[in-house]
């Protein structure tokens, strides 16, 4: 058997449709809005990259500390054969819990939209730990998940607070994804962003340097690109704000002058009034207590809770009961 399958259960076309009807919906519903994967495209993934590295953006450093310092524990406690990771992008988190696992793991299944960016983890992966087996999904884990057959147990994760993307109802209903994917003697890993102060909130999400508003406007350049629109970017503003009652940040982009934007494939012309805003992310912080709330309502039983030294950022370990 090959070191490294790749199995693509997500349809050629199947982004390119997604597109169109997020755009269609949500450029047309009142407020205006759409989903934050749209961001990710090439040059969009490079821009996060770099966000990752601001000094105000504390999330990805906080969970690495974590990872780091509790890797060894995890692979003690879940004794995982395969390791599953949602949304792996780059794998580059991921490789201090598969040193923990190792020799004992058997396979690694990372899953992500981005079959370049599967291939190129697979062989930086191959490259240094040849013994691993890896079985990439091409796949969208938010339109459900289909785990390959693989020898258990399994531990999946989901890292990055990737989760505080998904609306109250959205996590219900993925947690309870998850959960049926999944057999007893399993486990999921799932990192979250902590409730902090606004000040700490707001600069993650609006850096001095500007890079993070320039992820935020490339959602229109990947719009114009794939669906012929001729939105300006210099039309817009970057707001990140905090909303309190829920306990998320938005990000939106704010139109500094009433302007209409032509998007020649969709035959849709999208009008927006000077301050008008459209949503492009929510990224919820989250707390212990409802953490494990949400994870015991979706089958899970709630075992270990790790947050880093300023006790900004959590990892939690939840088994299948």
């Amino acid at each position: 058997m090959s070191p490294f399958q790749l199995t693509r259960t997500l349809a050629e076309d199947a982004m390119d449709a997604a597109l169109r009807v997020d755009v269609l919906h949500g450029l047309t519903r009142t407020p205006k809005e759409l989903p934050p994967k749209w961001f990710y495209d090439a040059h969009g993934s490079e821009l996060f990259e770099e966000i990752t590295r601001l000094p105000e953006y504390y999330p990805t450093r906080a969970e690495r500390e974590v990872l780091i310092a509790r890797a060894p524990e995890i692979a003690a406690a879940t004794g995982a054969r395969t390791l599953v990771e949602l949304g792996s992008g780059s794998s580059e988190k991921t490789q201090h819990l598969l040193d923990a696992l190792l020799p004992g793991l058997e396979s690694y299944v990372p899953v992500d939209v981005s079959e370049s960016a599967l291939k190129g983890a697979g062989d930086a992966l191959l490259a240094e730990r040849p013994a691993l087996r890896v079985h990439a999904l091409v796949a969208d884990f938010t339109q459900g998940i289909v785990l390959p057959p693989t020898i258990g147990p399994r531990l999946v994760a989901f890292l990055g607070g990737t989760i505080g993307n998904l609306l109250p109802e959205e996590r219900r209903e993925f947690l309870r994804a998850v959960r049926a994917a999944l057999l007893p003697g399993d486990a999921l890993l799932l990192g979250t962003d902590l409730v902090k102060d606004e000040a700490t909130l707001v600069a993650a999400y609006d850096d001095a340097a500007g890079v993070t508003a320039a992820f935020n406007k490339n959602v229109l350049a990947v719009v114009n690109r794939e669906l012929g629109a001729d939105a300006d970017p210099a039309d817009f503003d970057h707001v990140a704000l905090w909303d309190p009652k829920h306990e998320w940040i938005e990000m939106r982009l704010r139109a500094r002058h009433a302007l209409a934007v032509k998007i020649r494939e969709l035959d849709l012309v999208v009008p927006f009034e000077a301050g008008e805003e459209l949503r492009t992310e929510v990224s919820a912080k989250f707390r212990q207590d409802g953490v494990r709330a949400e994870l015991t309502a979706a089958g899970f039983a709630p075992s270990r809770w790790w947050t880093d030294e300023q006790g900004r950022f959590a990892l939690s370990l939840a088994t299948v009961v």
